[in-house]
């Protein structure tokens, strides 16, 4: 891997353009537990010495509590340094009883309830809740956020058409009026992308589980109409919600739960190969999404200091070419997904 944290891919046909390596925010919305303003803190200003310029929030994360956390930092920073990415189709609201309401998923956060709406005002609104919130009074990308069956079930269709009919006009618009450079969609399945890609105008897919070193499934189905409509692609869970980054273990997480026997077994593979080649699993999971020609960066989420300061130095290890190899001999990775030479 010869990229620096500062070398810039342009996203499709915009001018906008994204570091290699970005930090993801979701967990310091108190995702799996309490984080304290601190230590919050102490891990942006962690990303930021370690170089990194590039950041997503979304105001599900923590219920609008990551943005906050995210624009107390960054507005002390040179607005010109730092790439901000944050997603709409959900607005916060003051819920019927704050004091009984629950904040679930989410181990803390803020007491807001969090309600989808992808028509044109609703888009339009959850633009300016995340502005005021972030304390910024301008973002680089807006990424429609889970548009797709796992969330939304029987009521898919519905929200799709009130995306198709008001919420793209309301993205547009801020495009064309140089409020964004770019506007993105992101995406948990496969199903959804090849549902949505070449339904709507977008510059870029965030992409999460379709597409990383435990699966594949977007090489086939989906990343093909990316590169045919020069849409980029951004990796947003390269680490598969936890398992990649810590490894096998009782305490694993996979897409959000604890990782069952199967992708144990297949982590524990993948471990072996990089034991072998004396390569830590981190470093090949935040690696290997870039090889892809639609791929222009990864998201990591982290809680501490020392996590976010290791991700970024997994950007920079070495990896023999033969790593990849051997992981296609045994399966573990598709014999057609494009590797490193580096």
């Amino acid at each position: 891997m010869t990229e620096t944290l500062n070398t810039r891919r342009r996203v499709g046909a915009t001018d906008l353009f994204l570091p290699p390596f970005g930090l993801g925010t979701g967990p310091l919305g108190n995702l799996y537990s309490v984080i304290p303003d601190s230590l919050a803190s102490a891990t942006l200003e962690s990303a930021w010495r370690s170089g990194v310029r590039f950041y997503d929030t979304a105001a599900w994360y923590g219920r609008g509590l990551s943005e906050l956390r995210l624009g107390a930092f960054l507005r002390s920073k040179d607005r010109r340094e730092y790439v901000l990415i944050t997603k709409v189709g959900r607005t916060l609201r003051r819920p019927r009883d704050p004091g009984s309401f629950d904040r679930s998923p989410w181990a803390g956060g803020l007491g807001f309830e969090a309600v989808f709406d992808y028509s044109y005002d609703g888009v339009m609104r959850s633009y300016e809740q995340a502005l005021q919130r972030l304390g910024i009074p301008d973002v680089d990308g807006l990424t429609i956020h889970d548009l797709d069956h796992d969330f939304h079930g029987a009521a898919f269709e519905s929200h799709r058409t009130t995306l198709l009919k008001g919420g793209m006009r309301a993205v547009g618009e801020l495009k064309r009026a140089g409020e964004i450079k770019a506007v993105g969609c992101g995406f948990n399945t496969t199903d959804a992308m090849e549902s949505l890609l070449d339904e709507i105008d977008i510059d870029y897919a965030l992409v999460a589980h379709p597409y990383t070193l435990l699966e594949q499934s977007a090489l086939r189905a989906g990343m093909p109409q990316c590169l045919a409509r020069n849409v980029s692609v951004i990796v947003g869970a390269p680490f598969a919600s936890g398992i990649l980054a810590t490894g096998s273990g009782a305490s694993a997480t996979y897409a959000y739960r604890t990782a069952p026997p199967v992708i144990q077994d297949r982590v524990r593979r993948i471990e072996a190969v990089c034991a072998t080649h004396r390569v830590s699993l981190p470093s090949v999971a935040l690696q290997f999404p870039l090889a892809h020609p639609a791929v222009v960066s990864v998201l990591a989420g982290a809680v501490k200091a020392n996590e976010v300061e290791a991700n970024a130095g997994h950007m920079g290890a070495k990896i023999p070419v033969s790593l990849w190899s051997d992981l296609k001999a045994e399966g573990l990775i598709d014999a057609d997904a494009p590797v490193p030479q580096s």
